[in-house]
């Protein structure tokens, strides 16, 4: 049951803060308006919770349908077009793993998993699977607004006119995709094709966390066998040319026990 004190609305799942009218625009106050970040797929069996979820990112512009079996979400992602998926774990029939595994056959669009409070073993699950995030429950609503607006952003980037694009820049960072090269502030390294791929698949994958496996399959383009060594090699190549520190991983950085993420702060 969703109960209001304070000035705050409380969920047994989630929290949204009010504070006295201002909703998350103030803790969000760089979001990009000119982004289209306009409609989210809510799969979750808890009815209070998505409708809440819909009241809190309808302030910022944000459309959200909700479904509340893993089965009619997937025929829902057949009808419309989306630019994010929150999908629950734990979900009677077709839980929260078994829909991701059939949304990743047929979309590269960003899931964010609601994950139980210490369950570690669903959080690795879901990443290795495919997942983007992940949020444990409970959670303020607060920081699910800015997670989602982060994974739609980070989504358009690279699908809203992407045949178009040349260049990808970060921060010290500029990929030319003609070209096949990197520019920083130490020169520019034309790369070799497999690195320059990683690279590239990666980038396009910013703040995901990837499996060696999930690299090895997107860049070689054929089943994974295990060659974590060539990969672990490659990330290191690539570190030494486009760190100013090769320690520091400010753009590949190492996720332990899972594998590679471009840093989403760069």
């Amino acid at each position: 049951m969703v109960k209001e004190k304070g000035n705050r609305i409380l969920h047994p799942k989630g929290e949204l803060r009010s504070n006295n009218g201002k909703n998350a625009r103030g803790f969000l106050e760089n979001k990009d308006r000119g982004e289209s970040m306009n409609k989210i797929l809510v799969i979750d069996d808890d009815r209070e919770l998505c409708a809440l979820i819909r009241r809190t990112v309808s302030r910022e512009d944000i459309e959200a349908d909700c479904c509340y079996s893993g089965r009619s979400g997937l025929e829902k992602l057949k009808e419309n077009e989306y630019q994010l998926v929150i999908l629950d774990v734990m979900m009677p029939g077709f839980n929260g793993f078994e829909t991701l595994e059939q949304i990743r056959k047929e979309s590269s669009i960003p899931v964010l998993m609601f994950t139980a409070k210490n369950d570690s073993t669903s959080k690795v699950r879901g990443l290795r699977e495919g997942a983007d995030d992940y949020l444990t429950k409970p959670f303020v609503m607060e920081e699910l607004l800015a997670r989602i607006i982060s994974l739609i952003r980070r989504y358009t980037r690279f699908n809203q006119n992407g045949n178009d694009a040349k260049t990808l820049s970060y921060d010290g960072l500029m990929i030319d995709l003609d070209a096949r090269s990197v520019t920083t502030e130490r020169g520019v390294f034309e790369l070799p094709p497999k690195e320059f791929d990683v690279l590239l698949y990666c980038a396009k994958n910013q703040g995901r966390i990837l499996t060696k496996q999930q690299i090895y399959e997107a860049v070689w383009g054929e089943p994974y066998v295990y060659d974590d060594s060539n990969i672990m090699a490659i990330i290191s190549r690539l570190r030494k040319k486009l760190e100013a520190d090769p320690g520091n991983q400010k753009y590949i950085q190492t996720v332990k026990g899972i594998g590679y993420r471009f840093n989403k702060g760069v």
